[in-house]
């Protein structure tokens, strides 16, 4: 017997098709928001922090140690100051707890001559504060698998989609207020297929995310011109 299947089942089996075809499937948008202008020189550097959070652990640190070796690599390479290494040279005054949380902010501390001096010695010009995560979204399809003697059987599907959403906003520490801001956003739809050996397509959400980011970033801190796009990523 048969049945008409409901609109969310066929958005699902859609979306797997789609995901089987392309191999993961993504959109991004990238946005961007400049208030002053700013221009990294040599000697110096920036460093990438995570934006203290009221609630919640905030980005993954995983996810900003990307974006760091992103903006060390290529042909513009910026230096990226080690988050860890920042936060002890500067103990305690960029800690989570006592941080400034706004730029401005930052004028008063530095009047402190022991902070002054140790920020000269850092080298760092921005601080990068990142904010956001990745989490997921949606997900669906009935995927059944079993364990044979060296291989593993799967009969259905199982498609799941994911959310990155990251927020950069850049502090310049010797004018002591914010160049503005760049953001990412991704979304991907991932499956497995079970046709006795399970066939896994996966979108990779958060390193698309990571390497729209520091692109974005790198031509900010550079001084260059950006502007909000919308890209399908394979």
């Amino acid at each position: 017997m048969s049945r008409t299947r409901s609109r969310p089942e066929l958005r699902a089996l859609a979306a797997v098709a789609s995901v089987a075809l392309a191999g993961g499937c993504m959109t991004a948008r990238i946005d961007e928001n400049r208030v002053a202008p700013l221009h990294i020189s040599h000697g110096e550097s920036v460093v990438i922090l995570a934006k203290p959070q009221v609630e919640g652990t905030g980005a993954e640190p995983g996810f900003m140690s990307c974006v760091g070796h992103k903006l060390e690599r290529g042909s513009e390479p910026i230096p990226v100051y080690g988050n860890d290494a920042f936060q002890d040279a500067m103990f305690p005054w960029f800690e989570p707890s006592v941080a400034p949380v706004r730029a401005e902010h930052v004028a008063a501390l530095l009047e402190r001559p022991l902070v002054s001096q140790r920020l000269a010695e850092t080298g760092v010009r921005y601080v990068v504060w990142v904010d956001g995560n990745t989490r997921k979204i949606d997900s669906g399809g009935s995927l059944a698998c079993g364990a044979a003697p060296g291989m593993a059987l799967c009969i259905g599907f199982g498609w799941w989609e994911k959310q990155s959403d990251y927020q950069a906003t850049v502090w310049d520490l010797r004018a002591s207020r914010s160049a503005g801001s760049v953001s990412a956003n991704v979304t991907g739809t991932s499956a497995i297929l079970g046709a006795g050996v399970p066939l896994p397509f996966i979108a990779r959400v958060q390193g698309t995310a990571c390497d729209r980011l520091a692109g974005q970033l790198r031509t900010f801190l550079k001084g260059g011109e950006g502007a909000a796009s919308d890209a399908v990523a394979q």
